[in-house]
């Protein structure tokens, strides 16, 4: 057992578990508003599945679009699938929550960006100074109530 909190890794499961919600209750009933969403994912990543032609186009990242047409939006656990339209032809995804890099609803001005995390499995964990020296910098502290609505 460690002696420390790993917020990072706390944090970024919180986000997943977030976009997990988000997909789910656009799954259930549909995409409200002008909202939409870009869905930036690593293509490498194990779990990934989508035509070759796709990955072969983009080996190594691709930023999907979720707005006007996708069908059979399904969510499960560690991974969510859809089927988008790429040149008038639909295609089939599935893609890991550990895959996705970005997830930004422009329509409200709202991103998350993901860095590197995954289970204690034996995968990729967070980058780590090999000196164990926490980094240096000036922090700053925002408050929240700049971006709450009156």
């Amino acid at each position: 057992m460690s002696d420390t909190l790993d917020y990072g890794h706390m944090m970024h499961l919180a986000m997943q578990g977030l976009v997990k919600d988000i997909l789910s209750k656009v799954a259930a009933e549909g995409l409200p508003g002008e909202h939409h969403f870009f869905i930036t994912f690593d293509t490498t990543h194990p779990g990934v599945d989508m035509a070759d032609w796709l990955k072969e186009q983009y080996p190594e990242e691709i930023t999907i679009v979720m707005q006007e047409w996708f069908d059979n939006l399904a969510v499960m656990d560690d991974r969510f699938t859809v089927t988008l339209n790429f040149n008038d032809t639909p295609e089939p995804m599935v893609i890991p929550f550990n895959a996705i890099t970005t997830f930004v609803d422009p329509s409200v001005e709202f991103g998350l960006r993901f860095d590197s995390y995954e289970d204690e499995g034996g995968a990729e964990l967070p980058d780590e100074d090999p000196d164990d020296t926490p980094p240096q910098g000036d922090g700053e502290v925002v408050s929240l109530d700049a971006f709450r609505k009156s």
